[in-house]
């Protein structure tokens, strides 16, 4: 299992921390943000390919920002990736 500890930038939550097994996304914790919405996105994304998670997540802003939580998670995926 590989963990990460990813500090978002741009988003009001403050970190996540993820966990992949054999490219699926097994756990997301997220500190800060809108913790409705964003226990929301771990169940969902929670069991997921992690290919199919930067897929979906990949580009969504948040307002006037260029970047948004589910975004910055797929960062963070891609950056496990390498």
């Amino acid at each position: 299992m590989t963990s990460m500890e990813f500090r978002p930038r741009g988003v009001c939550s403050q970190r996540m921390n993820i966990e992949v097994e054999d490219g699926i996304l097994r756990s997301l914790k997220v500190t800060g943000g809108c913790s409705g919405n964003l226990q929301g996105i771990a169940r969902l994304v929670e069991g997921m390919p992690v290919e199919e998670v930067i897929k979906r997540l990949d580009g969504i802003h948040c307002g006037f920002k260029s970047t948004s939580c589910p975004d910055q998670l797929a960062q963070a995926l891609k950056q496990m990736e390498k």
